[in-house]
C-alpha cells in the first residue's frame, strides 16, 4: 500500500502544473445580450427605425476678432426645428467658453490634476445679450434663463410645437485663452498671433430619444454632442491676417490680392502642393485700401464649425480628388518657424498629408462631405472640427503625418457619423484609431508606417488600473484615457477585423455603418446590431468581453499526448482558456523533422467550457506547439503559449 501511494505522488509531481480558470463560459455566450429590441426609431437590425427622427440647428452669424483684446465678438440666430414627437418649453444651449471661468466646474475638478484639460488663467467667459425669440413672425425678448455653468436654458415665450421651428437671436463677446484645455487658443510667434478659435458661439444641446435633452456639462476630457444644420458665418478680421475656417469661403475675391487669387484657382486643379501666401508675403496686406476684411464662409449638413486667423500665416493648397469625381481642397496654414526643418519633413508637407489621408478615407469609408480640408498650425496639439484641424505648430515629419492623419480620420468619427462623445469617446477616438493604422500603411508605400502591437502591448492594455471603455471619458482617470478611449478600442476592431470576422465581412459591415449613421446619432447598441447583421455573426461575446467589461485574454496549452504509428503520430492538443475573455485562436506545430501545421479554431470551442482538446495527425513527432504564433490576439501571458518536445 505504501509503495502504491509513493507511486501516485511521483507521478503527480511530474504533472505540469497548470493556472486555475476563472472562464464561465455561461456568462461569456449568455444569449441574453441586447436591453432592448428594435422599436420605430431604431431598428433591431441596425438601421434608423421608419420613424426615426433628429431635431436640426442652423446658424447664422457674424463675428468680429479683435487682435487687441484677444476677444470675438458677435451675433447669432439659431434657426432651431423640432423634428422629435415632443412639445419643447425650452431649449438648452451650450457656453463651452464659460469653462475657462475661474468658478466653473471644470477649474474645480481639473486644474488641480494638471494634464491637458488644465488651464493656467481664466476668462469671463461668455457674456451673452439681448435674447429674442422669433416665431411665427413675431419677435418677443426672452425674460426667463437659467445660467449652469457650460449650459444655458431659455425658456420659451410660447412653446415650440412637434414639427413647428423658432429663432433665436442673442449677442455674445468672449476673450481668446491663451490655452483653451488643448481644444483652442491662441500662440505668439515672431510675425504675430495666431488664433485658433472653437466652440465660439452658443450651440444647441442634442435633443433626442434615447435622453431627451443632453446636457453634460463642459469638463475638458468629454468633447461634443451637436445636432447637424448649415452655418453661413462671417469673421471680420484686420486685412493683414489670412483667416480659414470650415466649409467653402464665399468671397475668395474680397479676401485674397489678385496674385493670390490666382493661386487659389490654381491650387483646385492642381495634385501638387501651390503656395498661395508666401513667406515675404507675410504682414502684407491681401487687399488693398481696407483695414478690415470679411470673411465670408458656408458649412453645410454640419455640426459645428471652427476657424482660425493669423498675420504670421503662411498658406498652401492643392486639389482632393473624391472618388465620385468631385474635388475638394486641402490648404495648409502655419508660421515661418513650422517651415524651417532641413529634412524638409516640416509643415510644408501638410498639404500632401491633408490630402492623402482625406483621399484614403474617402474610399475606405465614405466620401468625404466638406468642400475644404483646412490643416492650421498652432498652439493646439490636435484637435478636430468639420473641415478644419488644429495641430501643433512644432509637429515634423512622422508626428505631423500622424496628427494630421489622426484629426482629418475624426472627420468620418464623429464629424460624419455623430455619435455622442460626452458619454462614449471609444466610439470615435477609437474608431478613428482603428482606420488610421489602415492609412499608416498605405501613405506613400507606408512611410510611417508602426504597426499597433497587440500581443504585445496586452500587458498594458489589460492591466488591473486600467478604465474600461464603457466610462465617460470625464470619469477616465487622465492616465488611462490615451488606453480606454483610443488604443484598446483600436485594437478591439482589428481583432474583429483580422482574427474573427475577416476583412471582407468587416469591412462591409463597418462601411454601412457609417452610410447608415451618416450625420445621424448612433448609440453603441446601433454599432453592434449593424456589424452583427451585416457580417451574420452573433457577437454579444465579444462585446461582452471588450466594451461592457474589461475581460482578458489568457490561453495557455495544457496536455499533450502523443500516439506513434508506423507513417504518422497522431497528436492530442488540450488548450485551457484561464481568463474571461473568448476568442478564436491559432495553433502551429512544428515536427521535429521541420514540418509547420496550422489549425484555426473558432470561438465555438469555447461555449462548453475552459478546456477544448483536438486531434492533429503530423508526419513525425511533435516539436514545438505555440498558441496565437503571430501574437494577433492580446493574450495578457505569453509564457504559457508554447510547450516544446
Amino acid at each position: 500500500m505504501k509503495q502504491i501511494l509513493l507511486s501516485l505522488l511521483a507521478a503527480t509531481l511530474f504533472q505540469p502544473l497548470f493556472a486555475q480558470s476563472v472562464y464561465n463560459h455561461r456568462e461569456a455566450f449568455h444569449p441574453v445580450f441586447y436591453p432592448y429590441t428594435g422599436n420605430d426609431y431604431r431598428s433591431a437590425s441596425g438601421m434608423p427605425g421608419p420613424k426615426y427622427w433628429q431635431n436640426r440647428a442652423d446658424y447664422s452669424i457674424d463675428a468680429t476678432l479683435n487682435p487687441v483684446t484677444h476677444s470675438v465678438s458677435g451675433k447669432v440666430t439659431i434657426h432651431y426645428v423640432n423634428n422629435s414627437p415632443d412639445e419643447l418649453h425650452f431649449i438648452w444651449l451650450q457656453l463651452d467658453q464659460n469653462i475657462y471661468r475661474k468658478d466653473s466646474r471644470a477649474t474645480a475638478t481639473s486644474t488641480n490634476l494638471g494634464g491637458r484639460w488644465a488651464n493656467e488663467s481664466y476668462t469671463e467667459g461668455y457674456e451673452i445679450s439681448a435674447i429674442e425669440t422669433e416665431y411665427r413672425g413675431a419677435r418677443k425678448a426672452v425674460v426667463d434663463t437659467t445660467l449652469t455653468d457650460t449650459r444655458l436654458q431659455v425658456y420659451l415665450p410660447t412653446p415650440l410645437k412637434s414639427g413647428d421651428s423658432v429663432k433665436l437671436n442673442l449677442s455674445y463677446l468672449f476673450s481668446v485663452p491663451e490655452y483653451g484645455t488643448d481644444r483652442m487658443g491662441r500662440l505668439l510667434k515672431k510675425q504675430g498671433w495666431i488664433y485658433e478659435v472653437a466652440q465660439w458661439y452658443p450651440r444647441v444641446c442634442v435633443y433626442d430619444d434615447i435622453r431627451g435633452w443632453n446636457t453634460d456639462p463642459y469638463l475638458g476630457a468629454g468633447e461634443f454632442y451637436l445636432e447637424y444644420g448649415t452655418v453661413n458665418y462671417k469673421i471680420t478680421a484686420p486685412s493683414n491676417m489670412i483667416v480659414v475656417g470650415s466649409g467653402a469661403l464665399q468671397n475668395p475675391e474680397a479676401c485674397f490680392a489678385k496674385e493670390q487669387l490666382s493661386r487659389w484657382k490654381e491650387a483646385e486643379q492642381s495634385d501638387k502642393t501651390v503656395m498661395i501666401r508666401k513667406r515675404n508675403e507675410i504682414k502684407k496686406n491681401p487687399s488693398v485700401n481696407t483695414k478690415l476684411i470679411t470673411w465670408h464662409f458656408l458649412c453645410e449638413n454640419t455640426r459645428d464649425v471652427a476657424w482660425a486667423a493669423s498675420e504670421a500665416f503662411i498658406m498652401d493648397a492643392a486639389r482632393i480628388q473624391l472618388p465620385s469625381g468631385k474635388n475638394a481642397m486641402a490648404v495648409s496654414v502655419y508660421p515661418a518657424e513650422s517651415a524651417e526643418e532641413n529634412s524638409g519633413n516640416d509643415w510644408r508637407r501638410s498639404t500632401e498629408y491633408t490630402k492623402a489621408s482625406v483621399e484614403f478615407y474617402s474610399k475606405y469609408l465614405f466620401e468625404y462631405p466638406y468642400p475644404v480640408a483646412t490643416n492650421v498650425a498652432g498652439i493646439v496639439g490636435g484637435m478636430e472640427y468639420p473641415g478644419i484641424v488644429f495641430c501643433s505648430a512644432n509637429a515634423s515629419g512622422g508626428g505631423l503625418w500622424g496628427v494630421t492623419d489622426h484629426e482629418f480620420g475624426h472627420t468620418w468619427f464623429p464629424m460624419i457619423v455623430g455619435n455622442n462623445e460626452r458619454k462614449f469617446a471609444w466610439m470615435d477616438e477609437g474608431f478613428n484609431t482603428f482606420i488610421n493604422q489602415l492609412s499608416d500603411a498605405a501613405f506613400n508605400n507606408g512611410e510611417y508606417k508602426d504597426p499597433m502591437s497587440i500581443g504585445n502591448m496586452s500587458g498594458w492594455v489589460f492591466n488591473e488600473k486600467m478604465d474600461g471603455l464603457l466610462n465617460a471619458p470625464d470619469v477616465v482617470q487622465q492616465s488611462n484615457l490615451g488606453v480606454a478611449a483610443y488604443y484598446k478600442p483600436g485594437m478591439m476592431l482589428l481583432v474583429l477585423r483580422n482574427e474573427v470576422l475577416g476583412k471582407k465581412r468587416f469591412d462591409a459591415a463597418f462601411r454601412e455603418y457609417v452610410r447608415r449613421w451618416a450625420f445621424r446619432h448612433p448609440t453603441p447598441w446601433d454599432f453592434f446590431h449593424t456589424m452583427e447583421n451585416v457580417a451574420g455573426e452573433d457577437l454579444g461575446w465579444f462585446w461582452r468581453s471588450w466594451v461592457l467589461n474589461s475581460w482578458k485574454f489568457d490561453v495557455e496549452i495544457g496536455v499533450v499526448e502523443q500516439q506513434i504509428k508506423s507513417d504518422k503520430v497522431e497528436v492530442k492538443i488540450e488548450l485551457k482558456l484561464l481568463e474571461k475573455m473568448p476568442l478564436p485562436v491559432r495553433v502551429k506545430i512544428t515536427d521535429v523533422k521541420g514540418g509547420e501545421y496550422e489549425i484555426q479554431l473558432p470561438v465555438e470551442v469555447w461555449q462548453r467550457g475552459h478546456s477544448w482538446k483536438f486531434p492533429v495527425e503530423l508526419k513525425a513527432a511533435p516539436h514545438t506547439i505555440v498558441a496565437d504564433p503571430y501574437t494577433a490576439l492580446p493574450d495578457v501571458n505569453r509564457a504559457n503559449n508554447e510547450w516544446k518536445n
